[in-house]
């Protein structure tokens, strides 16, 4: 199960089991590592609940010690939430829900939304808005996407390792 998103992929990371974890929410914490973001503390807002990333991110940021709100179509006064996280992750699916001045100044925010409007690609964050106000910001195009193709290589090659009993030079 390189994508890690398997029942029992899902059970062991659920537990803190040792395993593969799913590579879209590993991209995201790549992300967050290269920029240094402390997450040990830091209030992590997850906008979107699916196995793909809402959940497993959010069992990811609590592994680092981050105190985690999960957010969703039913939150209510969802920019009062999102006005308080220092790590803001947005997985709704929602075309520019989240408007700039909705954004703590200085969070670090990670945009996985990919939404279709009028042709254009946009994410779930209204990233010009954003832009100035976000202390970390990717973009919806090009942001963690090439990060989960690189989780997922990452993943098959601990997968062949554990396999074949081959460890860590």
């Amino acid at each position: 199960d390189v994508d890690g998103l398997t029942t029992p992929s899902a059970g062991r990371l659920l537990a803190g089991l040792r395993g593969l974890r799913p590579c879209t929410p590993l991209g995201i914490l790549a992300v967050l590592d290269r920029h240094g973001i402390e997450l040990a503390g830091a209030n992590a807002v997850v906008i979107g609940r699916s196995i793909l990333v809402g959940k497993p991110i959010a069992l990811l940021l609590l592994e680092r010690n981050a105190t985690v709100t999960i957010c969703h179509s039913r939150t209510r006064d969802l920019a009062a939430v999102v006005g308080e996280a220092d790590v803001l992750i947005a997985a709704a699916g929602s075309p520019l829900l989240v408007k700039g001045d909705w954004i703590r100044p200085g969070a670090a925010v990670v945009d996985l939304g990919v939404n279709m409007v009028d042709g254009v690609q946009v994410g779930d964050v209204d990233f010009d808005a954003a832009l100035g106000v976000a202390g970390l910001l990717t973009p919806s195009r090009g942001g963690v996407g090439p990060l989960t193709i690189t989780m997922l290589l990452r993943n098959t090659l601990e997968a062949y390792k554990a396999r074949t009993g081959i460890a860590d030079a």
